[in-house]
């Protein structure tokens, strides 16, 4: 087991991977302040690991209500929460009571948020089974559901008293959803971590063949690069916004293409493609480096072209994106491979760079 540590003073909180640590009791109690927890997962996860994570609480005296939702990006909206208040209010959980995150980035944005809103405030524990939450999502205390006008548009920062993530729940992902993991893994080495990417564009297959070293090791470069960006800026007034490279065109694809039909990591995959090809009308990439960039992600099993919805579309939903200041679209660009910016775009010029990447940089066929 490796431990790393988000570094936010009074609220820091540990993060542990490794395998077997849904039988590990003695990392959890420490963060418990009464013996009685609500473990909310969904019915994919929960066949697999619910009982098991229960037996592992029950051993050690803590009792386990569980809340089991349906499974999807989907139904990750208000009637959804509803049904974990709907558990909380029926056992009449209490402010001491934890939550515990069992499943993916939707199982843990959707319990981070009913523990920052049940009693004002209860504490959470998040155990991330998907690769894309291990090395993101269960990280950083960003929380909340989605709106049909926009992803994420509501939630709260609300930190968790610990990430456990068993790399052992890798071992079940579909294949589809390694993948899908894999693109956040990318985004730290092209956004601060050359030397990562590099590490990356060497070890890729052995990730793909779930090799546990080399999986291991990309987890814990991806958690050390997201802990250092959360504790320098944890509410993203700065520094924690370059995390989201790919995210407005990739959020603008999930919510265009109907929540769940792509994957949230297929989305920044080929958002990230397109931030790319914008740094390069605007003279900050080669052709070469996009090309670098798509080869990876590629390798990952990935879409590398956007779909085409329509300029007037990817403009109508990137302008409710969170980084939208003063009215105007702020993007995460890439100034070399290994170095992040955000920026607006300042003149006609570079809104037509824009235009042409809409136009031209997307599924054309």
């Amino acid at each position: 087991m490796e431990t790393l540590t988000v570094d936010l003073g009074d609220r820091a909180y540990p993060i542990h991977i490794g395998p077997g640590l849904l039988d590990r009791a003695d990392l959890v109690l420490p963060h418990l302040v009464q013996k009685r927890v609500a473990i909310v997962t969904n019915t994919t996860v929960g066949p697999l690991y619910l009982a098991r994570l229960r037996q592992t609480l029950a051993d050690a005296g803590v009792a386990a209500e569980a809340v089991v939702l349906p499974d999807g990006e989907e139904f990750k909206n208000w009637e959804t929460l509803n049904l974990i208040f709907d558990d909380l209010l029926t056992h009449r959980a209490e402010r001491k009571t934890t939550l515990i995150a069992l499943g993916g980035g939707v199982i843990g944005d959707l319990t981070g948020f009913a523990a920052a809103s049940y009693q004002r405030g209860v504490p959470f524990i998040q155990v991330p089974t998907t690769l894309l939450a291990q090395v993101d999502s269960s990280v950083g205390g960003k929380t909340g559901i989605n709106h049909p006008l926009g992803k994420n548009m509501i939630g709260a920062f609300y930190q968790p008293q610990l990430v456990l993530a068993d790399t052992e729940t890798l071992n079940t992902l579909p294949d589809r959803e390694l993948s899908a993991g894999l693109a956040e893994v990318i985004k730290y080495g092209l956004i601060r971590d050359l030397p990562f990417l590099e590490w990356l564009e060497a070890n890729m297959e052995k990730l793909m063949a779930r090799d546990t070293q080399a999986l291991t090791y990309a987890i814990r470069r991806s958690c050390e690069n997201k802990a250092e960006v959360v504790a320098a800026d944890e509410k993203e007034s700065g520094q924690r916004a370059l995390l989201n490279l790919g995210h407005t065109f990739g959020h603008a694809i999930e919510t265009g293409m109907g929540y769940g039909n792509w994957l949230h990591g297929e989305g920044v995959s080929a958002g990230t493609l397109l931030a790319a090809d914008l740094s390069r009308r605007l003279g900050y990439l080669s052709q070469a480096d996009v090309e670098r960039m798509a080869a990876l992600f590629r390798r990952a099993g990935l879409p590398v072209l956007a779909p085409n919805l329509g300029e007037a579309a990817y403009m109508d939903y990137m302008g409710l994106d969170k980084k939208v200041e003063g009215g105007k679209i702020r993007f995460v660009l890439l100034r070399k491979l290994g170095e992040a910016f955000v920026a607006a775009l300042k003149d006609e010029g570079e809104q037509a760079a824009l235009q042409a990447t809409l136009n031209e940089a997307v599924d054309r066929g």
